[in-house]
């Protein structure tokens, strides 16, 4: 039974460390400390662990060691037109090795949506790496978030090894947390249609390209040409409002007009 709940406690903190280690392999330049995870609780953010209350020795709640997945996030302010309105940046999203490709990314993301909605907070935002073809199906397809941005080279140089040497680009994802879109996604409906008005196509082998130095030339250059096509439709008003894959396991980034609902 995975139980998620708030992290409490220093040695639930640390372990959110491990596992960041564990997940990216950081070097000791770019690991975000305990401290860090405690300060994101103490100012309004998130750090939500999930547990495996059925490994041996688990207590009810979970524990430390029984850790197998979080989520953390920072608050933050959105100025402009209007009011100042809060949000909430989420940073860092690790399941372990042996729990993923179970739901249990999304599972965390909803408890976030949920916890941040208790507090009436409506809007959430992160970054991810536009060749990581099931993220981006977990934030777009199965979340609802939308994407009006590309950051090149947005963290600069990398010690994971998840990014294999490459320009850490990212696509931020804007996920308004009342839209009809995301409501109906999380409640197991679709949502609405729309006009597709360009596709980006993600190879099914770029993972395996970017992280293989004899083929990292190739998943560069599909880097290269795809951040060209996503500014471009950025700057005509286009938005990344679906995600599919075909036969082949291909990732196709599906782009369309916003519409005022879907960007409330």
């Amino acid at each position: 039974m995975i139980v998620l709940r708030n992290c409490e406690g220093f040695d639930e903190l640390e372990a959110c460390v491990q596992m960041q280690v564990a997940t990216w392999g950081y070097d000791e330049s770019e690991v975000v400390p305990r401290k860090a995870f405690l300060v994101a609780q103490k100012i309004g953010g998130q750090v939500i662990g999930a547990f495996d209350t059925n490994l041996p020795g688990a207590d009810p709640r979970g524990g430390a060691g029984s850790m197998v997945g979080f989520a953390m996030s920072w608050p933050g302010i959105k100025t402009g037109a209007g009011e100042p309105k809060p949000y909430l940046h989420s940073h860092m999203l690790a399941v372990n090795e042996g729990y993923r490709n179970r739901g249990l990314g999304a599972q965390l993301k909803l408890e976030q949506r949920h916890e941040a909605l208790s507090r009436n907070i409506g809007y959430m935002e992160w970054t991810f790496d536009p060749l990581e073809i099931k993220n981006a199906f977990l934030n777009i397809g199965k979340l609802g978030a939308i994407v009006r941005s590309y950051r090149p080279d947005f963290y600069g140089v990398s010690s994971s090894r998840l990014q294999g040497g490459l320009p850490t680009d990212r696509l931020l994802a804007e996920w308004y947390l009342r839209s009809p879109r995301v409501t109906a996604l999380v409640e197991g409906h679709r949502h609405a249609t729309f006009k597709i008005e360009e596709r980006i196509l993600v190879p099914a082998h770029t993972g395996a390209w970017k992280s293989a130095e004899a083929t990292r030339d190739r998943a560069l250059a599909i880097q290269s040409e795809n951040r060209r096509k996503f500014q471009q439709a950025f700057t005509q008003g286009l938005a990344v409002l679906g995600f599919s894959r075909d036969a082949e396991g291909n990732g196709v980034f599906e782009l369309g007009i916003p519409s005022p609902v879907e960007v409330p």
